[in-house]
């Protein structure tokens, strides 16, 4: 089963261009926001899946539109690559430390789409990236993902810290839901995901 998604998305806001592989390949992101591309990086490289990302968006008006609609475009992107979604695991979960924060994230790939997201921050930015935009990116991801999304930076100081903590967290509780099970089925009593 080729599990890859080439997923592009243009609005008066934002055109954005994604290919997936769930499998591993290169990552390279580009949004035009430094911390963002950071982030999406380390989400791929993490889960070990092939992640090339181009955003162009209205970065004069501030980063919420590019931050979401990456989220939706990364969330289909996902969706389509796992097609019926027979043969995974459907369940992760991930404690990731970084430094002093601790981030958490359980997950069910479940097409049934909902966010549980607590963390607080001390700052409005780290770099050009608005802290407020996390939730935001994430809730745009799990619901165009299908995705069961419980995420919860557990302590920490450092803003950077903690959202980088969430987004490892999120990379390896993938990594453990979309790996292959043994014997192909479909982890559902339902026989459908």
């Amino acid at each position: 089963m080729n599990r890859t998604a080439q997923i592009t998305r243009k609005t008066k806001e934002t055109d954005i261009t994604a290919e997936l592989s769930l499998d591993g390949g290169e990552v390279k992101i580009d949004t035009g926001i430094g911390f963002l591309d950071h982030m999406l990086t380390a989400l791929g490289v993490h889960g070990g899946f092939g992640l090339v990302l181009s955003a162009k968006g209205d970065l004069n008006v501030d980063g919420h539109h590019t931050a979401e609609d990456v989220g939706i475009v990364l969330g289909m992107a996902f969706k389509e690559a796992l097609g019926d979604k027979s043969g995974i695991a459907r369940f992760g979960s991930a404690y990731i430390p970084m430094d002093e924060a601790l981030g958490f994230c359980a997950l069910d790939i479940s097409a049934r789409p909902f966010l549980v997201f607590d963390a607080e921050f001390s700052n409005e930015r780290v770099g050009e990236f608005d802290t407020c935009l996390t939730e935001e990116f994430m809730r745009a991801f799990a619901f165009n993902a299908g995705i069961t999304l419980h995420l919860r930076a557990e302590y920490g100081a450092n803003d950077h810290h903690k959202i980088e903590a969430m987004f490892k967290a999120l990379a390896y509780a993938l990594k453990n839901a979309v790996r292959k099970n043994s014997d192909g089925s479909v982890v559902s009593t339902k026989g459908v995901l």
